[in-house]
């Protein structure tokens, strides 16, 4: 079934990015997640094994959630993840896995900087933009590139901390990319119950007025 990825981030407001050194620590992690209520979990194709990870954690998941991978960058990764059952696709920039996944019709939130590249990732297909690293230019920037672009959908990611979570939700953001500031080094074995702790410190931020 395919997810409308948009209305899913913009309902969830947290994509939660598991990057790690170890394939069942990093499904763990995952699984916490789901469990404390993040609905929306990306598995980085640099965590060893993956494809494996997704697998697990797409059977893990509740009604509701979706499991996706990321750093999706070629023709071949994308169907690697079709495979194993990813429901989204993310890019780090804007690569050819994009025009294939939306040719596929797995929804993709492209990585983008400018303003010409988040134009061109919407051209080829991406239902999404990731600003990536978002920190480079914080919510002002955000802000500056919404202007000419206000139909386009940001995700703002990388170096996105506690405090900076409502600053880009008011910047027009229809949520937060975290993997560091949220995961921790779970995916690499970890502390789990601080990872479930600041999940729900992150779930608790998203829904706060100041962040509306």
């Amino acid at each position: 079934m395919t997810v409308n990825l948009t209305a899913e981030l913009t309902a969830a407001r947290i994509l939660a990015i598991i990057r790690g050194t170890d394939t069942a620590a990093a499904i763990a992690a995952g699984t916490a997640l789901l469990q404390e209520g993040v609905r929306v979990v990306e598995v980085a194709l640099t965590t060893p094994d993956a494809l494996r990870a997704i697998e697990a954690l797409r059977a893990a998941a509740p009604a509701g959630a979706s499991v996706g991978a990321g750093t999706v960058l070629t023709t071949a990764d994308v169907a690697d993840v079709a495979a194993a059952g990813a429901q989204f696709v993310v890019t780090p920039a804007v690569v050819e896995s994009i025009a294939e996944a939306a040719r596929r019709g797995l929804p993709v939130a492209a990585g983008a900087l400018t303003p010409t590249e988040a134009y061109t990732a919407v051209r080829m297909g991406a239902s999404a933009v990731k600003l990536f690293p978002a920190s480079v230019g914080g919510p002002a920037y955000l802000r500056a590139v919404r202007d000419p672009f206000p139909d386009i959908p940001f995700v703002a990611v990388g170096g996105v901390g506690l405090d900076d979570v409502p600053g880009y939700l008011r910047a027009g953001a229809i949520a937060v990319g975290l993997g560091g500031p949220l995961v921790g080094d779970a995916a690499s074995g970890g502390d789990l119950e601080a990872l479930r702790a600041r999940a729900r410190t992150y779930l608790a931020a998203v829904q706060e007025p100041a962040a509306s």
